[in-house]
């Protein structure tokens, strides 16, 4: 009789088990960012021949690419986008005043979010249920230290691209209430300058690019 009740006691602590075991993988989790290929490899990229400069983009907006991160941003709205950009020309180019924005296909104009603006998120989540009932370890405003890391680390960070070489890095964008919010999309990109300071054309990248490119051979 006693190993009656002691059965269904043990498969209620299962779950928490799990949920405990995958909570400490979770935060044991470290970024790391992704290798940038040429930009021109990217289908979504703009490439300003004469100038030498291409500029790429590639949203990990699905569940197997953001395994990379730790923080759960389409959770939080936010989608990340790596953003490449690949200097094949003999001069540095300076992207210290470069801008970015991706316009929405309602015209809606998105700008990328700041590290506070991602804080404030996760702290400050959309009403509902969370998925991950198990809180972070939490730091100084109720952000974990490994999150404050993650969005440190993977944030496009470069002032500028030297010759024959390519910098990356990610910017997040909110999209609350989008539920599509790349289909249609432009990504812009203004304030890049060559070496005697004078700055290029815009980049211009249509995200159906990516989001027709043939999916990749596992």
């Amino acid at each position: 009789m006693a190993s009656r009740l002691v059965s269904p006691l043990r498969v209620r602590w299962i779950p928490l088990l799990v949920l405990l075991i995958s909570s400490l993988c979770w935060a044991a989790k470290h970024f790391v960012m992704p290798v940038a290929q040429p930009a021109k490899t990217y289908p979504a990229h703009d490439e300003h021949p004469n100038e030498g400069v291409t500029v790429a983009l590639d949203p990990y907006d699905m569940p197997d690419k953001a395994a990379i991160f730790s923080v759960p941003y389409s959770q939080i709205n936010f989608v990340p986008i790596f953003v490449v950009i690949t200097n094949d020309s003999d001069q540095p180019i300076s992207i210290s005043g470069m801008k970015a924005q991706l316009v929405t296909v309602d015209r809606e104009k998105i700008p990328p979010g700041t590290e506070d603006d991602i804080y404030r998120r996760i702290t400050r989540p959309a009403p509902g249920p969370s998925p991950n009932p198990l809180p972070w370890p939490k730091k100084k405003g109720g952000v974990a230290k490994d999150a404050q890391e993650e969005v440190l680390n993977a944030q496009f960070a470069a002032r500028a691209v030297e010759p024959h070489s390519t910098q990356c890095g990610f910017m997040f964008f909110d999209v609350s209430g989008i539920s599509a919010p790349l289909a249609g999309a432009q990504f812009y990109l203004t304030g890049v300058r060559d070496a005697r300071g004078e700055q290029l054309m815009y980049f211009e990248v249509p995200l159906e690019k990516y989001l027709s490119a043939p999916a990749k051979p596992n």
